[in-house]
């Protein structure tokens, strides 16, 4: 089953003969046309625009998702010009797993998600850091 989003280059399938990834919230394929800018995003954290790291873990993605949609729109781009999430868990388990994608279906809504690599790593950058995500987009 393929998507294609409305005014985006990208275009996202879950091919048959793959087990659908849409159940986990993101796409197999992402496919980006010759002819496109490439928007690259540094891994976004949950901290405030001050800095300030908030302990909990669903409030740390839930400002690293504000914080690239805020980089995303500097670029003049939005949710649906992603092609690639590459994500970083501390200690991470199947129920950090499920507030990741409560959150990035909260953020960026119910339309198909971008492919994904999500990893777990011992720490992050800063002590306290207990997620971080970073991205591709495309613009037409």
């Amino acid at each position: 089953m393929a998507s294609t989003l409305s005014k985006s280059p990208v275009r996202l399938l879950n091919p048959v003969g793959l087990y659908d990834a849409s159940v986990n919230g993101y796409s197999h394929v992402g496919l980006v046309p010759s002819g496109v800018r490439l928007v690259f995003i540094a891994g976004q954290g949950g901290e405030d625009e001050h800095g300030t790291l908030d302990p909990d873990f669903r409030l740390q993605v839930r400002q690293a998702l504000a914080n690239l949609r805020t980089a995303l729109a500097a670029a003049g781009a939005g949710p649906s010009d992603i092609v690639k999430l590459t994500v970083l868990i501390v200690d991470h388990s199947e129920k950090r797993l499920h507030i990741f994608g409560a959150e990035m279906e909260a953020a960026l809504g119910q339309d198909t998600k971008p492919t994904c690599t999500l990893i777990p790593v011992p720490r992050l950058a800063l002590d306290g850091m207990l997620f971080e995500i970073e991205a591709v987009a495309a613009l037409g």
